[in-house]
């Protein structure tokens, strides 16, 4: 089993206004040639948006688009005729496939923060696709929250002092959304932003040392 820890203080900055995005992997203008993916993970986005702030209508093509919102809410409207809010406690799955147009704009209740995921697809040129799915989380134990073929998102909220058990798996990337982990024997303490990426996962535990949002993603 190797980890490799990325530190949020290390990431990629996007700046605009109202919009701060910190970017996990190679993006845009900001291109590091060893850090481009994680499986089938290729963008691994934070954003903050201010109220009314976002994403003007762009395309996608041949992508699965995995999107939960930490704090306020995501008003999404697609060229597929889709329209939709998003907020805490949901997940939100768009796969372009053949290709869609769609904005995502920060709804009006104040600051927006949701992490995004992009995966390339298992199959390409399907027709695009669309769900937001509401999600019951229980205190001090990891929920599946979505699976796109051999790859599972899943989502802890964590007490002080939880412990909880990640999935074994060939590739496991786990981002602290909010809160901190413990010193454990993967790492020094993690806090807001960090992130590991295990390959080989066998056995692995985190615990937290303050109230915490875990997001895990699990490739078969």
């Amino acid at each position: 089993m190797s980890v490799e820890i990325r530190r949020g203080t290390d990431r990629f900055l996007t700046r605009d206004e109202g919009l701060l995005t910190r970017h996990s992997f190679s993006f845009g203008t900001h291109y590091d040639p060893d850090n481009v993916r994680f499986g089938r993970l290729v963008c691994h986005d934070d954003h903050l948006l201010g109220h009314g702030s976002g994403f003007a209508d762009h395309p996608h093509r041949d992508v699965d688009i995995v999107t939960w919102v930490l704090s306020g809410e995501l008003h999404h409207h697609d060229s597929s005729g889709h329209a939709g809010v998003v907020r805490p406690g949901e997940v939100q799955v768009l796969s372009a496939g053949s290709g869609v147009t769609h904005s995502e704009i920060a709804g009006p209740g104040g600051p927006t923060r949701f992490v995004q995921a992009w995966l390339t697809p298992e199959d390409t040129g399907t027709p695009p696709a669309y769900s937001i799915t509401p999600v019951s989380l229980s205190s001090g134990r990891l929920t599946e929250v979505a699976r796109l073929g051999d790859a599972t998102f899943s989502v802890a909220r964590l007490n002080a002092g939880d412990t909880v058990a990640l999935p074994d798996a060939p590739l496991l990337h786990a981002y602290v959304a909010g809160g901190a982990l413990a010193r454990s024997s993967l790492a020094e303490p993690l806090a807001d932003g960090d992130a590991f990426r295990i390959t080989d996962a066998s056995g692995v535990s985190v615990t937290a040392a303050v109230p915490t949002e875990l997001l895990v993603w699990a490739f078969a």
